[in-house]
């Protein structure tokens, strides 16, 4: 992906590098950076978890602004978020009808709050594929606010998405998160956290999910660092770093 090559290039010309996970200094190792460039400071993006959490938006209140069934919340599974964006995913009309039918399949059991990016929102319509969208058990939005995905994604049941931040986000937050790809550039939230690789397989989409609803979804825990004081400790080390120079 474009932005793990221009990743790569920046590390070669970087002092100093600071990391998310313990393991990231062997993938360093592996492409020639010496150990004594690299700090294991944690994740900042938990940082702002951590601080959003404590103002995020309840996902009651989000959902009456956007005038969205608040049966929803009633329901006693509860509900789902949902975000699509990857090309792989919402580019290619088959993948994009096979999902939604998937998805429409979890809306039996489980509501779904989807927040539409504007490309799958687009495609959607370009595909003629509104008629999978259903209304009565999917609640549809736009893009959200930082704080109100936030409180979206704290009450929910489970998160399915293909994106990369979320899965970090949901495993700070502690809750099941079903990865809708079949590889992850953030291993640590599989092996440590709640995510869960399902990739596009109905079956195994369908069967992780009522696992979680049976209660027997998978018990993560938050990776070293994840404590929201990533930037409070890459300070530090940088601030005695310049002084040493």
């Amino acid at each position: 992906m474009s932005e793990e090559i221009n990743r790569i290039l920046t590390e070669q010309i970087s002092d100093k590098l600071y990391t998310t996970e313990r393991t990231a200094g062997d993938n360093l190792a592996r492409e020639g950076i010496p150990s004594n460039r690299v700090c294991f400071a944690g994740n900042v993006m938990i940082d702002s978890v951590v601080f959003g959490r404590k103002n995020a938006r309840g996902a009651k209140e989000t959902l009456q602004s956007m005038n969205a069934n608040p049966l929803v919340l009633s329901h006693p599974f509860g509900y789902s978020v949902v975000t699509l964006h990857r090309p792989s995913n919402v580019d290619h009309p088959e993948m994009l009808r096979a999902l939604l039918r998937v998805l429409g399949e979890v809306a039996a059991n489980l509501p779904l709050v989807l927040a539409l990016h504007p490309r799958t929102r687009s495609n959607i319509d370009r595909f003629c594929l509104s008629d999978l969208m259903d209304t009565a058990r999917m609640v549809l939005l736009p893009p959200l606010g930082y704080l109100e995905m936030l409180g979206l994604m704290a009450g929910a049941t489970v998160v399915l998405t293909d994106s990369g931040g979320l899965q970090e986000e949901t495993t700070a937050l502690g809750g099941p998160c079903l990865t809708l790809r079949d590889n992850t550039e953030r291993p640590i939230t599989v092996e440590q956290g709640t995510n869960i690789l399902v990739g596009r397989d109905r079956d195994v989409i369908v069967g992780a999910i009522q696992e979680i609803l049976a209660g027997r979804g998978t018990r993560g825990r938050v990776p070293a660092f994840w404590d929201g004081h990533a930037a409070e400790r890459i300070t530090a080390y940088l601030y005695q770093w310049l002084k040493q120079r």
